[in-house]
């Protein structure tokens, strides 16, 4: 079933108006609107799965469905500016996706913007980003967006989150639904106040300055204290006085110390 969702106007400015397919069951819903992509569909198409049989996360893992899960995809086709900064998308569609979530909610303490584009909840993650492009001369964007709503996946070794534990919204339509309404907000902002914009929302919503991480970049851990994103969103890494600036790899978020870090953020401490 298609329907619209978060519209948004129809001047020459405007972005289109969400077109929300929603499905009971998927192979993926990025595959789909990849597709969709090569088939020529326009700008606004978004796919909502309520279970997929072949899920992809970052990095070329698989994403665990638990069932009850958030598994939406976004087709863009981006205009000449928002090409300039190809990087800024990861960012922008983290902004989308925790505002999506919060849903309006005080979300200072507990929900988190992970480097890049993870959301977790308490030092767990919770959800995660999934940007492709292509296209050429007709080029696409295509966001995947996977969160655990109302339960986690067990995975050994791993302390993972889920939306049910903070908010009782969390039916997936409806924060589908809110996630896009919060991309279009969010690229319009792009559109007119650039990345700058972007960066200061994004490092409001973000783990605390000062939290120590360990950066694994290829095989090789750097161990340092969170400084920020630089101005065009790398993750700027205090290595004891010296500052490493990462363009690329995984931010292990589930040092002891980080988790009691935002632990006493929740409490208010």
């Amino acid at each position: 079933m298609t329907e619209p969702a978060a519209p948004q106007g129809s001047g020459p400015d405007q972005l289109p108006v969400w077109r929300l397919s929603c499905f009971d069951e998927l192979p993926s819903t990025s595959d789909l609107c990849l597709a969709k992509a090569e088939e020529g569909e326009a700008d606004g198409f978004a796919a909502l799965a309520f279970h997929q049989t072949n899920p992809r996360g970052s990095r070329g893992r698989l994403w665990s469905d638990p069932g009850d899960s958030l598994a939406l995809s976004a087709l863009l086709r981006p205009d000449e500016t928002e090409r300039k900064q190809p990087g800024a998308w990861a960012f922008i569609a983290a902004l989308a996706f925790h505002d999506g979530l919060a849903s309006g909610r005080d979300s200072s303490s507990r929900l988190r913007i992970k480097w890049p584009n993870d959301i977790v909840l308490d030092g767990r993650k919770m959800g995660g980003i999934l940007v492709e492009a292509g296209g050429g001369s007709a080029p696409w964007l295509v966001i995947g967006f996977g969160a655990n709503l109302v339960a986690s996946p067990v995975i050994p070794g791993r302390r993972l989150a889920c939306l049910a534990e903070w908010t009782a919204s969390c039916q997936p339509r409806a924060v589908a639904g809110r996630i896009l309404s919060a991309l279009t907000h969010w690229r319009q902002v792009f559109r007119t106040e650039g990345f700058a914009a972007i960066r200061l929302a994004w490092l409001e919503r973000s783990l605390p300055l000062g939290a120590p991480l360990v950066v694994n970049g290829g095989g090789h851990y750097s161990e340092g204290r969170f400084a920020g994103i630089g101005e065009d969103g790398e993750l700027l890494l205090d290595c004891n006085g010296r500052v490493e600036r990462v363009i690329t790899g995984e931010v292990l978020y589930g040092d002891p110390r980080v988790n009691a870090l935002e632990a006493g953020r929740a409490a208010g401490h």
